[in-house]
């Protein structure tokens, strides 16, 4: 098959709206986050049924208002949050594979259920490679999100891709409605009183309007009395604890070190249930068992 150069045309984006691969693997030392996907199990669902490379890049969108045009025939697969997708000015279904002809227009609406959506490409998002890697990143790549009037490349067969639609599987959304997000201990932890440890797994706590790719601020404040730390390595996932009392939960784009309290660390299965939250919305912890 031969593989030609096209490009998808940004017509509207809304901020947030950004590439991603699997990430920036081994620049740590360095301090260059791993900028892979918030919701890692939708980002393969996709190129899992695009049968693409697991790396091969992808839209990452957190805002409605998104528009794409195609300028070539392809196949895409959307994933995550649940939104009102149109395509050629014509509802379509908001997960799963679809088939692009020349010139289409596909527009994502209102996101009804999570927060970021996914959109895969046959082939991937061809945007240029820094550091082994197509995710954007302030500091690193020429650009940090995609803006209207952006072209991103893509390959195209030349050919209208046709589906056999009687053998679509369906994503399972049920994870953009779980409150639950199980929990291991971090290293700070032991140095927290027992009875604030207890009031962590006993209470519901609200996404803030703080949220961004680097980490998630809930509003409820915890007592805090555990004196500063040295700089010390953090993951995606790591829970901080400020000084005053403030719970980060740490997301794709986080520094690599942090000087706060590790007092707890997301199970990586349910980061994506802590990405996909919207601010104003809920979450519980589950201590599970180091």
């Amino acid at each position: 098959m031969i593989k030609d150069w096209t490009f998808a045309k940004i017509l509207a984006s809304g901020p947030g709206t950004s590439i991603r691969d699997l990430g920036r693997v081994g620049y740590a030392q360095f301090g260059v986050p791993i900028s892979g996907p918030a919701d890692l199990q939708a980002f393969q669902w996709n190129n899992h049924l695009l049968q693409n490379k697991e790396n091969d890049a992808q839209l990452e969108i957190s805002q409605p208002g998104f528009k794409i045009q195609f300028l070539a025939p392809t196949l895409i697969s959307i994933s995550g949050a649940l939104s009102k997708v149109i395509l050629k000015n014509k509802l379509i279904n908001n997960t799963g594979l679809q088939e692009i002809n020349f010139e289409d227009i596909l527009e994502i609406g209102n996101i009804e259920s999570g927060s970021i959506i996914y959109i895969g490409i046959k082939h991937g998002f061809l945007s240029e490679q820094i550091l082994k890697s197509r995710s954007l990143l302030k500091g690193i790549t020429k650009t940090f999100q995609i803006a209207k009037g952006d072209e991103v490349p893509y390959f195209t067969n030349q050919e209208i891709p046709l589906l056999n639609r009687l053998s679509q599987v369906k994503w399972n959304s049920q994870y953009l409605s779980e409150e639950i997000v199980r929990v291991f201990t971090g290293p700070e932890w032991d140095q927290l009183p027992p009875t604030i440890q207890k009031s962590l797994f006993n209470q519901s706590f609200h996404i803030s309007p703080m949220k961004n790719s680097m980490a998630v601020q809930l509003e409820e404040l915890i007592s805090n009395e555990i004196p500063g730390i040295a700089s010390a390595p953090v993951f995606p996932g790591t829970i901080q604890l400020t000084s005053g009392g403030k719970l980060l939960c740490l997301l794709q784009d986080a520094q690599v070190t942090g000087g706060y309290p590790r007092i707890l660390q997301v199970m990586e299965d349910d980061l994506r249930i802590l990405a996909q939250k919207k601010p104003g919305q809920k979450l519980r912890f589950l201590l599970v068992k180091n």
